[in-house]
């Protein structure tokens, strides 16, 4: 499923928000051009400067007051470049960012979630090949792995910024402590936890994929977590390109693994039933049986953060909190599943080239970072910048050099079997179908 149409790793904020940036950053100590950035606090900007007065817009799915977020988040770069941004967020975005390139109304930049609409626009002619600035600035601070996804037929179109991290479990700090259950580092301790809580009377896990038209995804995000454990980077990117088929003897081993987890009547599905009420349990309600001691663990990504009901403390000593989904393997490294947003250009004037340099540098991520609830890969990015618990967690396991991340399969696969076969797939699964009927149909639906 395409991550903007997911809830994302910032929600909306319930309060307020109250943030100010010093309006005397660009003085005009420097001779009242706002462009030279020349001495002070707007030093940082030389090398985007020589263009006032210019305009770069930006179209994007996020919206209302993260949208608020990001526009105080380079107001600094604004004030000390003179090259004003005009950003526009849309739930509509993905429906509406092809009506308007292809109408010839294409923004200057645009912030894509998803590598495959980026493939789609490249291969049509569409967009701008980055700049040797902006890919000079991406590679310094962002890992391989996430520039591959811009990259197609060998030119680099832009960085990522924004990112969130999907291998997550929930758990209730209080429960595991008051139990004296140690946060497992391996699935063989995971799993022997999991007949340990069992045993105690409690169901181990919670599950719910239900989500409305989109009913199916949480399930196809744990086969793909598990595809990067079980079989490894290397073959998660031949089925993810369909090198391997979807019926694959290594994708029903991934599948087969989940199932004695989430098709285990003694594992789910706490609060809500049995196996079956996993197809019927929405993903947001899902977790909260953890803090009535009705499940123990929930796995789900980072964004979860924001569906606890309000007053739930969210921390390590807190109601709830989420550890690192383990390894299977740990000589194979730490796999990390996730998404996050590509910055794009559909123009390349000198200004927006400036921008989209800037949007990948260590200043354009601590600035949004500061603000709150955000999260990115960028190496640059200062780890005491991020307050909230669970983006500093985040933002850990991006920056671990042993991490071996991976974008969300089903947002890489073609729309029909991504956010189609593979959704009711999982549906029909949990409902009782086996792994290799399930596989075969699935299989049957890969475009030819």
């Amino acid at each position: 499923m395409a991550v903007s149409s997911r809830p994302r790793q910032a929600l909306v904020l319930a309060t307020t928000l109250a943030l100010a940036l010093s309006a005397a950053a660009c003085s005009s100590d420097d001779g009242g051009d706002s462009g030279s950035a020349s001495s002070g606090d707007c030093a940082a900007y030389d090398a985007y400067t020589g263009n006032d007065g210019t305009t770069v817009s930006i179209y994007a799915s996020i919206r209302d007051a993260e949208a608020d977020l990001l526009e105080e988040s380079w107001k600094k770069f604004e004030d000390c470049t003179g090259i004003t941004i005009k950003y526009e967020g849309s739930g509509e975005f993905e429906a509406q960012l092809p009506v308007r390139v292809d109408g010839g109304n294409a923004p200057d930049i645009a912030f894509i979630p998803q590598p495959g609409l980026l493939k789609r626009f490249a291969d049509a002619g569409k967009l701008k090949e980055a700049s040797a600035d902006t890919k000079t600035m991406a590679e310094g601070n962002y890992a391989k792995e996430w520039l591959d996804y811009a990259t197609v037929g060998g030119k680099f179109y832009g960085a990522p910024m924004g990112s969130n991290v999907k291998s997550f479990v929930w758990y209730s700090p209080k429960l595991f402590a008051e139990k004296g259950w140690k946060v497992p580092t391996t699935w063989d301790e995971m799993m022997q936890l999991s007949d340990t809580i069992a045993g105690a009377g409690i169901k181990p896990w919670c599950a719910g994929i239900e989500s409305g038209d989109a009913t199916g995804w949480p399930a196809t995000d744990w086969i793909e977590d598990v595809m990067l454990r079980d079989a490894g980077a290397d073959v998660y990117d031949q089925w993810v390109e369909h090198s391997i088929p979807f019926n694959d003897p290594k994708v029903a081993s991934a599948v087969d693994r989940v199932g004695k987890i989430l098709k285990d009547e003694k594992y789910v599905n706490g609060g809500f039933g049995g196996v079956k009420s996993i197809t019927t349990t929405s993903f947001q309600e899902a977790g909260t049986p953890i803090l009535e001691d009705k499940c123990a663990m929930y796995r789900m990504a980072s964004f979860y953060a924001n569906q606890w009901p309000e007053g739930t403390k969210v921390a390590e000593d807190g109601d709830a909190f989420a550890f690192y989904l383990p390894p299977v393997d740990p000589a194979k490294g730490k796999p990390v599943l996730g998404g996050g947003e590509f910055t794009v250009a559909f123009a390349d004037r000198p200004e927006v080239q400036k921008v989209q340099t800037y949007l990948a540098s260590g200043e354009a991520a601590n600035s949004r970072a500061k603000l709150g609830n955000w999260v990115s890969a960028n190496k640059k990015l200062d780890i005491a910048n991020v307050e909230n618990p669970i983006d500093k967690l985040a933002v850990e396991i991006l920056q671990d050099q042993s991490a071996v991340f991976r974008f969300d399969g089903s947002d890489l696969m073609p729309a029909a079997v991504g956010a189609g076969t593979f959704w009711k797939g999982m549906v029909d699964w949990i409902n009782g179908k086996s792994t290799s009927e399930v596989l075969n149909q699935i299989e049957g639906s890969w475009p030819k």
